[in-house]
This record gives C-alpha cells, sequence and structure tokens, in this order.
C-alpha cells in the first residue's frame, strides 16, 4: 500500500517504457497497439499507465499491487518494483 495520494503527484518527469501487444496492424492507424508505463519519481511503488497512440491524454495512476492483481508486470516494461 502506498502513502501517496495519486491524485497530487507530479506527472512530469516520468519516463515511460512502451511495451506492444503483438497485434500489428490492428490499429485504425495500421500501428501496434502498445500501452506505456513509467514510476513516479519521488512515489516508490506507484507507476503511470499510458496510451502510445494518445500520448496527449493523461496516464492512469496505480499502485504495484494494483498493477499485480491486474496482471501487469513492471518487468515486461523494464522497470522493477
Amino acid at each position: 500500500m502506498t502513502d501517496h495520494n495519486l491524485y497530487e503527484l507530479d506527472l512530469s518527469q516520468i519516463e515511460f517504457n512502451r511495451a506492444c501487444g503483438g497485434n500489428q496492424g490492428g490499429g485504425d492507424d495500421g500501428s501496434e497497439t502498445c500501452v506505456t508505463l513509467g514510476a513516479v519519481p519521488d512515489a516508490p511503488g506507484v507507476f503511470a499507465l499510458g496510451d502510445s497512440k494518445r500520448p496527449d491524454r493523461e496516464p492512469l495512476l496505480f499502485t504495484a499491487q494494483e498493477l499485480t492483481e491486474a496482471g501487469i508486470d513492471p518487468a515486461r516494461f523494464g522497470l522493477s518494483v
């Protein structure tokens, strides 16, 4: 469990890594569907999940426990918990 209020965190310094689902050509624009994940600086155990096709959209925030429960492994993105 994190002690951070996820809605008050600074997201401006997140470095996102990308993982793709393997459905090449599956998007409307012909590109592969991918998501991005980045660790939130100064908030250990908190991650931001974004859409590589919509980088202008605010990412969703999750704790490491929530990612694990959803079956998302940060290691797939080159991140550690």
